[in-house]
């Protein structure tokens, strides 16, 4: 009696995951499509789908920015092996900081390191070899062979440490009051973008086709539709969340990595030394069409930004006051009846 009841549980649970199988094959047949796809469906074509309003695009008097070549994206390094070595050309103070500790410090410690124990491997396999030495020594200890290598390695690290701590700290610094806010919100797969200092613009960013960006003479696969417009020379107070998986938002010629965490709202300080356009792209795993959300930041004048704010219905911090202020001065003016 028991034996067929146990068989019984055991069709029912093998049907039940046949079943749950079946079920989930199209979905799964589709996300393996769209990985091997060149352009993956826009966040605007899925609304649509799920039944809801197309985000209208930007219109009006303003031009993206065209990009300059080798500035704020990936380069050709056949000509330029250094190039290989290093980071993208740096435009925030951090990302200049990082790039100098790189470059005149890390990189030199590395090679240094890496030549002398390359030549104490070829000595020992040279001067200790069976033929040229026959008679093994017997030493077991060298007082000043173990102080030395416990000194050096404390000294190298402390010199690594210094502009480390150094690093790490200006990285944690906190955005001033007076910060222009500008939250990113990650999805799967694209970006959106709000402006909430400036009446709450939302602008939805997708990936071009390859097609597009190459006619746009901007990389493939880092061209969008809609950027990232801030303001250049001020401090940018930059918040990621998500919506639906763990994104991060990285723009490497700004020495900029954060996550975005549904639930959760981080924070960090930028600020984009000079006008000018710049790549990056989600950098956590978060799905099939993971390498398939660029990011893109044009950094403008401030005279600029402001205009392209108003020309996508947003406000500017103070502009209510003003008119209030205005009115009341033009009512107190006003001649009594």
């Amino acid at each position: 009696m028991m034996g067929h009841i146990h068989t019984r549980i055991k069709f029912g649970f093998m049907a039940f995951f046949a079943a749950a199988l079946f079920v989930m094959m199209p979905q799964t047949s589709f996300a393996q499509e769209t990985v091997g796809a060149d352009v993956p469906p826009t966040a605007a074509s899925e609304e649509v789908v799920a039944g809801e309003t197309e985000a209208p695009e930007a219109s009006g008097a303003y031009v993206p920015m065209a990009p300059t070549e080798g500035k704020g994206m990936p380069t050709a390094t056949e000509d330029d092996m250094w190039a290989s070595m290093t980071f993208q050309d740096q435009y925030t103070e951090d990302g200049a900081y990082a790039l100098w500790m790189h470059d005149k410090i890390l990189l030199p410690v590395i090679t240094v390191i890496s030549v002398f124990v390359l030549f104490l491997l070829l000595w020992v396999i040279v001067k200790y070899n069976r033929r040229s030495n026959p008679v093994p020594s017997k030493t077991t200890h060298n007082t000043l062979i173990e102080v030395v290598w416990t000194i050096v390695p404390v000294i190298i690290l402390v010199v690594i440490a210094v502009p480390s701590i150094t690093l790490l700290a200006r990285q944690y610094e906190t955005p001033p009051e007076d910060a222009v806010t500008i939250k990113a919100t990650g999805y799967q797969w694209y970006w959106g973008y709000t402006y909430p200092d400036h009446g709450d613009v939302e602008i939805i960013s997708n990936m071009l086709s390859d097609a597009d960006a190459i006619a746009n003479g901007e990389p493939a696969k880092l061209a969008v539709d809609n950027r990232m417009v801030v303001p250049a020379g001020v401090p940018l107070r930059i918040q990621t969340t998500a919506a639906d998986v763990i994104h991060a938002f990285s723009v490497p010629s700004l020495w900029f990595k954060m996550d975005a965490v549904p639930g959760r709202l981080n924070e960090k300080l930028l600020t984009i030394e000079e006008p000018g356009l710049y790549y990056g792209q989600c950098s956590e795993l978060c799905g099939a069409r993971h390498g398939y959300m660029p990011i893109a930041v044009e950094a403008l004048p401030m005279e600029e930004f402001e205009a392209w704010v108003l020309e996508q219905g947003g406000s500017l911090p103070g502009a209510e006051e003003v008119a209030e202020a205005a009115a009341e001065e033009e009512t107190a003016e006003e001649p009594a009846a």
